[in-house]
């Protein structure tokens, strides 16, 4: 019996980590949606995991340090993150998190998605 309750809890733990730690293709509610400037330049939008970011850290770790809390007030691209380390290259640097050199990771969302926070789940 007890083996049987491990393997329950396994099954739903890896079951977790499919719904809800994989792709961003569409998002979860929360998300920040950011195509002010992607498709634009040749590029699919991005698509912020906001919850995830939520769920691990407290507000006050990016709030209003690196990003203000109002829409539009970022002005967001891929120099200031990489080259000038502002805001996602904070963290995102190979050294605190993982270095935002694989594109698809962050620009996940399909052509036409607005740019706001992500309202509801996806369908």
């Amino acid at each position: 019996m007890k083996k049987v309750r491990i393997g329950i809890v396994l099954g739903m733990a890896l079951l977790f980590s499919f719904l809800f730690v994989g792709d961003h293709v569409s998002g979860y509610f929360g998300d920040m949606i950011l195509n002010s400037k992607a498709e634009k330049r040749g590029m699919p939008p991005v698509v912020f995991p906001h919850w995830y970011h939520r769920a691990e850290f407290k507000c006050k770790v990016c709030h209003p340090a690196i990003f203000e809390m109002r829409s539009g007030a970022n002005d967001i691209d891929m120099k200031k993150i990489i080259i000038d380390g502002q805001f996602c290259g904070k963290c995102h640097n190979g050294t605190i998190s993982w270095k935002p050199i694989d594109c698809a990771r962050c620009h996940s969302g399909v052509p036409g998605m607005k740019t706001g926070v992500l309202e509801g789940f996806p369908k």
